[in-house]
């Protein structure tokens, strides 16, 4: 399909691809002709999965998968570094690491301060550091874009458990802060899912998901490529959109 935007000789980023929606990106994105690099964490799992994900996309041979500690900004500077060695330039970011833990949100003692610093570092800082290595190789594009995955939980205060719709709120912050601080060279967006039919939140079941599908407007919850629809279009159909929050909910925060 011919975009009027071409990813054809882009390269791209994803954050945590080797997760559902990461991974979802990354297909649509090696199938709209651009190369995808993803990143994992340094466990053997993680790199199992990635190259699962990377044998899936459309010329494999083209695309890349790094172990890195998204938490560690040194060595998200090394990965720069090393992508620039070797691409000289990055024209698309796509944040889409992320973790959580159901808590209710009347039980404030489980919400224990490690757990709410880990949230942070994981959800909101990770990502804040990931945008601060890679800006100079997506100014270097010319046409560089920055998209973040948040969650209707940002607005909604309704979500796994308190920190996280905290963090998501600092996310969509974020993106406001840097759309303008980084034009316009870079452009920032974020895409607001609701409810997504994957393993993110832990003890989720069939049952929760029928729940949410019958008071959702369109009836059903998201797809993994639902989201990731959104952040193709972000950097195929949206192009004079910056510091947005685009929500993917199927009207579930109406």
């Amino acid at each position: 399909m011919a975009y009027p935007r071409s990813l054809v000789g882009k390269t791209v980023l994803v954050i945590g691809g080797n997760g559902a929606i990461g991974a979802a990106t990354g297909r649509l994105f090696a199938d709209a002709g651009a190369t995808v690099l993803i990143t994992h964490t340094p466990r053997e799992q993680g790199a199992a999965s990635a190259d699962a994900v990377i044998s899936s996309l459309a010329n494999a041979e083209r695309h890349a998968r790094y172990a890195v500690d998204i938490t560690d900004s040194r060595a998200l500077g090394d990965l720069a570094r090393t992508i620039e060695q070797k691409f000289g330039k990055l024209d698309v970011l796509v944040n889409a690491a992320g973790f959580t833990k159901p808590i209710a949100h009347r039980d404030l003692d489980a919400l224990t301060d490690e757990l709410i610093d880990d949230i942070f570092k994981v959800n909101w800082r990770s990502q804040f550091a990931a945008i601060r290595a890679f800006a100079p190789l997506l100014k270097k594009s010319g046409d560089g874009l920055v998209v973040s995955i948040s969650s209707i939980a940002a607005f909604t205060g309704i979500g796994s458990n308190i920190a996280y719709c905290a963090a998501k709120a600092g996310i969509d912050v974020m993106t406001k802060a840097l759309a303008r601080v980084l034009a316009p060279e870079i452009r920032v967006l974020a895409v607001s899912p609701g409810v997504v039919d994957t393993q993110f939140v832990p003890g989720r079941g069939s049952d929760f998901n029928d729940k949410v599908a019958s008071s959702t407007p369109l009836g059903r919850i998201g797809e993994v490529d639902d989201i990731a629809a959104a952040i193709l279009a972000s950097a195929t159909l949206l192009g004079f959109s910056t510091g947005h929050i685009i929500q993917v909910d199927g009207g579930r925060a109406l």
